[in-house]
């Protein structure tokens, strides 16, 4: 069940990332990603892979040392449990990008390079996101935003 639970987490999230990657001004794509819960099913797996794993996982957060971490992360469940724990995560900081990116007028272009590094190096595309969002002029108009 945990190789079952990795394998499909990314799925999960798959479209959505397509469509805010590929499609970004496609009227559809600003309705299918408007919701936060988009998240949920990467959520809904973690909530399986971890919950069960409790009284294993809790002592390794609650006093983080590395090698508890280690210890817990090198397992199977404590690696799928990292890895829904990205995806969901990953997925709603990109979501994040993408409405914030259209309301200050990034051309969506730079914003699809940045999403798909996000979705490998999500700190780091964040990080690459908010030096854009800040070294931009305040003078410059937002992308208009057509409903849809």
């Amino acid at each position: 069940m945990i190789q079952h639970l990795f394998d499909i987490t990314f799925l999960t999230a798959a479209p959505f990332w397509a469509l805010m990657i590929l499609a970004p001004r496609w009227h559809r794509t600003r309705t299918l990603v408007a919701s936060p819960l988009i998240c949920l099913p990467a959520l809904a797996i973690y909530a399986i892979l971890a919950l069960p794993r409790l009284a294993t996982f809790f002592p390794a957060l609650a006093d983080p040392n590395l090698p508890g971490l280690q210890d817990f992360l090198g397992s199977s469940a404590g690696a799928a449990v990292a890895w829904a724990h990205f995806v969901a995560f990953d997925l709603f900081m990109g979501r994040w990008i993408y409405f914030d990116s259209r309301e200050r007028g990034i051309p969506p272009a730079l914003i699809s390079v940045l999403l798909v590094g996000t979705i490998f190096f999500a700190p780091l595309g964040v990080l690459i996101y908010l030096l854009i969002r800040y070294s931009r002029s305040p003078r410059q108009a937002p992308e208009p935003v057509l409903a849809g």
